[in-house]
């Protein structure tokens, strides 16, 4: 191959890896596996894989399509970032037109798969998902509110009662317990990030709750949040949706968690460490949890709350 042709091909290969960077695939593979998670939940032992693996592309081309959308609207705020300043959508090496165009492309084609193989509950669900962050998240609360990260929150919590409700057609109380369960988990995971990336918040000026209110109360909503995330996710084996092996997962990792999280409050503690640890373990915790329930489901009477017609 000539020098012009290595020169095509790297160009081609660098405008690739700019298409899928702006995706956020660690986003899309923690999200896989919280869908998989509530899916055979709901399934309890009797899987569909062509739903199951139709709903995991599908949701996953949707948070694809949001978090490209995402990287368009949060330009001018990632170009104050460390972290994201490098992103193609700064850098200009993609157009923001054709990342639009792309997450919209990705959003069609997941929303497309989702209404063909699921129902009109999942559907919902990830259009609402969808709408918070993007709309509500992304172009206000973002910049403009503490209570951002809550808003945030709720559509990260989606993707598992999507799995869930695609298997059910019906919102019962175990995706009840999922939502808030999930929902809850984001909290002290995301102000974690916001404790170890506190010059970046601040430098874009983003009101995430250490930056708009100190570390002090950021530490403290840090173990609040871990210890009622403790509660509601027993709720599941309480409720009959899981067994005894949940119920020790769930004991084991968030009482691990809730004490790494009390040690911020030692003295000699160095912050930036001790959130990256808090941060790492909210990872390890959510794919465990996520695992044994789609391993430890117990067959129970999925009484319904919602209903659509699929």
């Amino acid at each position: 191959m000539n020098n012009q042709g290595q020169s095509m091909s790297a160009q081609l290969t660098s405008r690739l890896r700019g298409y899928v960077q702006v995706t956020k695939p660690g986003i899309i593979m923690g999200n896989l596996i919280s869908v998989a998670g509530g899916f055979l939940l709901a399934a309890q032992g009797n899987v569909d894989l062509t739903l199951m693996f139709a709903t995991m592309i599908g949701l996953s081309l949707v948070v694809a399509s949001g978090c490209a959308v995402n990287n368009c609207i949060d330009r001018d705020i990632d170009a104050k970032m460390k972290r994201t300043r490098n992103r193609v959508t700064v850098t200009g090496e993609i157009s923001v037109q054709a990342v639009l165009s792309f997450g919209i492309g990705l959003g069609v084609v997941g929303f497309t798969m989702l209404a063909i193989f699921t129902n009109s509950l999942a559907v919902l669900f990830a259009a609402i998902g969808y709408v918070v962050y993007v709309g509500v998240y992304s172009l206000y609360m973002k910049r403009n509110s503490v209570y951002g990260t809550l808003v945030g929150s709720f559509s990260g919590a989606v993707p598992p009662v999507v799995g869930y409700c695609a298997v059910t057609g019906q919102m019962d109380m175990g995706a009840v317990i999922l939502l808030l369960m999930f929902s809850l988990w984001q909290m002290p995971h995301s102000y974690a990030i916001a404790i170890f990336r506190f010059d970046d918040y601040a430098a874009a000026n983003i009101p995430v709750l250490p930056v708009a209110q100190g570390m002090s109360k950021a530490k403290l909503h840090i173990v609040l949040y871990i210890a009622v995330f403790a509660v509601v996710s027993a709720l599941l084996p309480l409720a009959g949706y899981t067994g005894i092996a949940f119920m020790a997962v769930t004991f084991a990792t968030s009482l691990w968690w809730l004490a790494m999280a009390l040690k911020g409050y030692r003295r000699d503690i160095n912050l930036q460490s001790w959130a990256r640890q808090v941060f790492g373990f909210s990872i390890i915790t959510i794919t465990a949890l996520s695992v044994t329930m789609a391993l430890d489901f117990q067959v129970v009477a999925q009484t319904p709350l919602l209903t659509l017609v699929p």
